[in-house]
């Protein structure tokens, strides 16, 4: 009887294709319930939408967040305008550095980081890349004795933040997304 390495279970190719030295891990050997398996990818695709949704809002000024006038094909600086309003202890340092590379940086990171929790590759760089990009927002609006606050130190930036990062250590692209096809491809580094 011959053993099979637990990645080429539904692969034809395992002998001739091994984009990693070890095995790669699904997401069914992280998160043993189905259901809770669903309720991540849920959770991913809603994360999603709420990273791509304000990329198109402030791109093309759908009028929710970003009226037409200001956005970014007419004009607007939809990074620039957050960093200039900043408020708090670190707000001179975010008025300083605002420029057009900001706004650049700002929005490839939200239409990075939606498309990949929309297509379930790539969540651990999402992650990470979120994570900065949510931290540094938190810092431009630092809530600490900001008036109106209902908690002084955590909002839902550090929310957001931890749930792509339990999407990402739960491998949840596995479910309703191509994270078993990436995985097969990158292997379990920082590009799963």
């Amino acid at each position: 009887m011959t053993t099979l390495p637990r990645d080429s279970r539904n692969r034809a190719d395992a002998s001739t294709h091994d984009p990693t030295t070890g095995v790669v891990t699904y997401q069914e050997e992280v998160v043993r319930s189905s259901v809770a398996r669903k309720l991540l990818a849920a959770l991913r695709i809603a994360m999603g939408f709420m990273f791509l949704w304000p990329f198109f809002d402030k791109m093309f000024g759908l009028g929710y967040a970003t009226p037409a006038a200001r956005a970014w094909v007419n004009g607007g600086t939809p990074a620039q305008g957050f960093m200039k309003n900043s408020e708090g202890p670190f707000a001179e340092f975010f008025k300083n550095i605002a420029g057009p590379w900001a706004d650049w940086l700002f929005m490839a990171g939200l239409f990075g980081i939606g498309i990949a929790l929309l297509a379930g590759a790539g969540l651990k760089i999402a992650a990470w890349t979120a994570a900065l990009l949510l931290f540094l927002m938190y810092l431009a609006q630092f809530p600490l004795g900001a008036e109106g606050m209902t908690n002084p130190l955590i909002d839902s930036h550090w929310i957001e933040a931890l749930a792509i990062g339990v999407l990402a250590a739960t491998l949840a692209g596995d479910t309703w997304g191509l994270g078993k096809w990436w995985g097969r491809h990158v292997g379990n580094g920082i590009l799963r």
